[in-house]
């Protein structure tokens, strides 16, 4: 099948489940380990083009960060969201899987089946 992406945290229970079920499937993703290797902003601004255009998508609101940051307020834009990623990667949502031009977060890990 099509060639694809999975940004993954090997202790997540939801990343895990998408990546069952992607190679229940035949698809081999390619993983990375975003708290090992972060996606610069260039990467995580196409992923918000790919999931919507607005960055709030991608943040994990539960994460100690998130609130210490201030990153509830709704005035700040993008890049400035972006940026708290880059610099604070447990904030990105998981599991993500992108694939032929498309994009989808795993919550519940069976949407990720949705760009296929």
């Amino acid at each position: 099948m099509s060639a694809c992406t999975l940004y993954y945290n090997p202790d997540c229970s939801k990343c895990r489940g998408a990546l069952e079920l992607l190679e229940g499937r035949g698809i081999a993703p390619h993983i990375v380990r975003y708290l090992d290797a972060p996606p610069d902003a260039a990467a995580l601004e196409r992923l918000v083009g790919l999931l919507g255009g607005n960055a709030r998508v991608l943040l994990r609101a539960d994460e100690p960060e998130y609130g210490a940051l201030g990153l509830d307020d709704p005035g700040l834009d993008n890049a400035a969201l972006i940026a708290a990623i880059v610099a604070h990667p447990r904030l990105l949502q998981r599991p993500i899987v992108v694939a032929g031009g498309k994009a989808a977060i795993g919550r519940p890990p069976q949407r990720v089946l949705d760009i296929f």
